[in-house]
């Protein structure tokens, strides 16, 4: 059986709060340990109203203390926005803490609008190039000790320096990243929740171009995709109006909590609105346990994925606790 594990971005519904928002990531997280999912991920994002994950650090150490099975981690770390030895000194500390437990999810995006990328990074000295491979290297180096005799970061030590990085993965939703990610010896998530590349493709060469490392002697492919489950087609149908709107808002700018799916309903949707919806449910499986299944099994076969990791945006805290409940159910 596919293992199932869980990508929370913390959403903000419209009439709370982002303090709430992170309650309810506890909550939900808490739940997921209980129901056998195998990994609970926090994603990294910047300037978003709709969105209270902006810093995964912290909730991995507090999830991680809330549940006592399930894998943590980051879905992901925006290694562009952070000092690399940074990143691996605070993901020891997680491992140290909780050992075996934790993982180092990855992503080469800032996680944010360019304005606000630039208040996190411009006091690290800004280039116009992609800077990842330089900043994943430096933390790998630091990690092996490989910086050569008489290099000034010779005498730098991650600390605490008796405990490994956790395993490392690359988040990505381009034949770029998945080909990144077997070069560097790393796990691969795939998004396909938001990909425009086929995700097919994208596991194909990642396999293909997998290089055994400290990190993963052997490739692991997660498949990342966007899920809304409930007792019947039509209510599964109703609270994915919420992801509709939110769908057609992105595409437009607005990062606006999440609406309600009544509201959602009563929008006065645009004809190039209605064809960005379709073009997203083509992405999202929505529906009754025995529909989702269906879409779920056929994704799995085409992708060959190790695991499945599931997000859930939608209005309500106890509709999406609902929906993470009927999913494990396909997956015990």
């Amino acid at each position: 059986m596919t293992a199932l594990s869980v990508l929370d971005l913390s959403p903000v519904s419209a009439g709370s709060t982002g303090s709430q928002a992170l309650r309810n990531t506890l909550d939900l997280a808490r739940l997921a340990d209980s129901l056998g999912y195998v990994r609970y991920w926090v994603a990294e994002h910047h300037n978003m109203a709709s969105i209270a994950s902006s810093a995964p650090e912290i909730m991995i150490g507090q999830i991680a203390a809330a549940t006592s099975r399930m894998r943590v981690g980051s879905g992901g770390i925006m290694l562009p926005n952070h000092a690399p030895l940074m990143v691996a000194e605070r993901f020891k500390v997680l491992e140290a803490l909780f050992p075996d437990r934790i993982d180092l999810g990855l992503g080469r995006a800032p996680g944010t609008d360019q304005t606000t990328s630039y208040m996190l990074r411009r006091r690290q000295g800004i280039s116009e190039e992609d800077d990842f491979l330089e900043r994943f290297n430096e933390m790998m180096l630091l990690e092996t000790r490989g910086f050569p005799a008489g290099h000034p970061f010779n005498n730098v030590h991650a600390v605490p320096t008796d405990v490994k990085l956790p395993p490392i993965y690359l988040l990505g939703s381009s034949d770029y990243s998945a080909r990144l990610a077997g070069q560097i010896g790393a796990a691969f998530a795939f998004a396909h929740h938001f990909a425009t590349f086929p995700a097919e493709e994208a596991m194909r060469i990642y396999r293909e171009s997998f290089r055994p490392s400290v990190s993963h002697d052997k490739p692991l492919a997660i498949l990342g995709t966007h899920a809304v489950l409930a007792d019947t087609d039509a209510e599964a149908d109703r609270l994915a109006a919420t992801v509709d709107l939110n769908v057609v808002r992105r595409a437009k700018g607005e990062m606006l909590p999440l609406a309600s799916p009544e509201d959602a309903l009563a929008f006065d949707y645009t004809p190039i609105d209605r064809a960005r919806i379709a073009q997203n449910r083509t992405k999202v499986s929505v529906g009754s346990p025995a529909t989702v299944k269906a879409k779920l099994d056929r994704l799995i076969a085409d992708t060959k994925a190790d695991e499945v990791m599931v997000t859930t945006m939608i209005y309500d805290h106890d509709a999406r606790k609902h929906s993470y409940e009927l999913l494990a159910t396909l997956f015990a």
